[in-house]
């Protein structure tokens, strides 16, 4: 068991924290949100890349490719409680609105692996299209959506029967999804076509292709749905898009290669890692303008969803 190195004292406030992973470090930077800065840094073995949460934010689960599955971090104690192994190409990591399930992209293998959230025992191994990387769970809970990044297709799983429903092309090397609030249309980042690819999830049907910058790798949704914010890796900007018009309204300069991206309960404030700088630049949706900068570690990637309710 790995234990948590504290930066300072661990109490906790009320306000979120974004759990951001940096993969050169071997480590997860704790930020609160309220202070903008970083208050933890919990070391974490394995090169750790995606993040997810358990709904009622008690525990934070990292995805650790070298060490073959993840790490639970109790988001109370600032520990690393388990290290649980699934298999060589663990990437993307996502956990079930209902607590009850957390479900693994197996990169390498081509599969996407469901475990007991209570357990941590594999329930079942999804055979899906080449190279899995972004996971992304309706929230009722019903579907689990999954970026192939080499067969430049997303792939739509049944939660009850754990098996895949339909899958869909998009755009070239798909990577980061996301979903609106009502979990009918569903965002892709296509990284090498430079691209969203929007997606009806009813039809699993391409409704629209938007173009941005250069390389995206995530996204995220603020403002009651009303803009989507997408990391452009190569020119260390984030594409805003008005989803009503499905048009980049604006470009905004972050750090250099911002890759994971998650918004702030508020729905305001939207959090981008950027992987060369080491930092978290924080965006306000409204004026469209970064309002922070904060230092969170050594190759930030922080991919998934990464900060608590």
């Amino acid at each position: 068991m790995l234990i948590a190195t504290t930066v300072t004292s661990p109490t906790l406030t009320a306000a979120p924290f974004a759990y951001i992973s940096n993969q050169l470090a071997d480590s997860v930077a704790i930020i609160d949100t309220a202070q903008a800065k970083t208050t933890a840094t919990v070391a974490v073995t394995g090169k750790p890349a995606g993040i997810a949460l358990s709904p009622d934010g008690r525990f934070c689960y990292i995805s650790t490719p070298e060490a073959k599955g993840f790490a639970v971090l109790d988001t109370h104690s600032r520990q690393i409680v388990n290290t649980v192994t699934v298999s060589d190409g663990a990437l993307g990591i996502a956990a079930s609105p209902d607590g009850e399930r957390i479900y693994v992209a197996d990169w390498y293998h081509n599969s996407v692996a469901a475990l007991d959230a209570h357990s941590f025992k594999i329930i079942k191994t999804i055979a899906v299209g080449e190279s899995p990387s972004g996971l992304m769970v309706s929230p009722d809970n019903r579907w689990l959506y999954v970026a192939n990044r080499i067969s430049n297709s997303v792939s739509k799983i049944d939660t009850g029967s754990l098996s895949v429903s339909r899958s869909v092309a998009v755009g070239t090397h798909p990577f980061g999804l996301t979903l609106d609030s009502r979990g009918e249309k569903l965002y892709v980042a296509n990284v090498q076509s430079d691209d969203v690819t929007v997606v009806e999830t009813a039809r699993m049907k391409p409704i629209a292709t938007v173009k941005v910058n250069m390389l995206p790798y995530a996204a995220s949704l603020a403002q009651n749905d009303s803009r989507l914010f997408v990391t452009n890796q190569d020119d260390g900007s984030v594409s805003v898009i008005d989803t009503e018009t499905l048009k980049e309204i604006a470009l905004i300069d972050v750090g250099d290669k911002p890759e994971g991206i998650s918004t702030h309960p508020d729905d305001r404030h939207v959090y981008v890692a950027n992987w060369f700088d080491g930092t978290v630049s924080v965006i306000d949706a409204r004026t469209l303008k970064v309002t922070d900068t904060i230092k969170a570690g050594e190759g930030s990637r922080a991919f998934g969803q990464f900060i608590g309710q």
